[in-house]
């Protein structure tokens, strides 16, 4: 598996899997109706961002992985991820490699910390990979996202010092 800087070539291969996990509702604080051009515009980020994608040795798009500054002016010392899979290429490694690779980004780059800010308490595969690369529920908000099923969940802040 590649990890290597997302294209404008690569955004038809990305586009189905991100529209059935954001249009799924659950794992992801995005619009549920979100449209191509402005899921483009939200995952495809400016530098000093990274916008990335695992390929696998016949150049099938099997993740992608969006790096960002967490926030602005003095908070602009941390880092924030967000990472999509493929379903169909799930069990593959390819959310462990995205995350090991946005974590090598951040400390590249000079970030002190990542952090994500809303990791479903639900989506147990997430905080089980996070965890095991050394994030910690830092804080949990109470019913902060609107499963489809499960109705009313906690999302996870995590952190992780660089």
């Amino acid at each position: 598996m590649l990890i290597r800087e997302a294209t404008p070539e690569d955004w038809p291969a990305v586009w189905p899997f991100f529209q059935e996990i954001v249009a799924a509702g659950e794992t992801l604080t995005y619009p549920l109706e979100l449209g191509e051009d402005d899921g483009r515009g939200w995952w495809y980020l400016p530098a000093p961002n990274r916008t990335v994608v695992a390929v696998d040795d016949d150049g099938t798009v099997l993740g992608t992985a969006k790096m960002n500054r967490n926030h602005q002016g003095n908070g602009s010392h941390i880092a924030s991820a967000t990472y999509l899979v493929d379903p169909k290429q799930s069990g593959r490694g390819v959310g462990r490699a995205l995350v090991e690779h946005s974590v090598a980004w951040a400390r590249a780059q000079g970030y002190r910390a990542m952090q994500f800010n809303a990791v479903v308490e639900t989506n147990v595969y997430a905080v089980k990979l996070y965890e095991s690369i050394g994030f910690k529920v830092i804080g949990t908000l109470p019913e902060g996202f609107n499963h489809p099923t499960k109705g009313y969940v906690g999302v996870h802040m995590m952190h992780l010092a660089l």
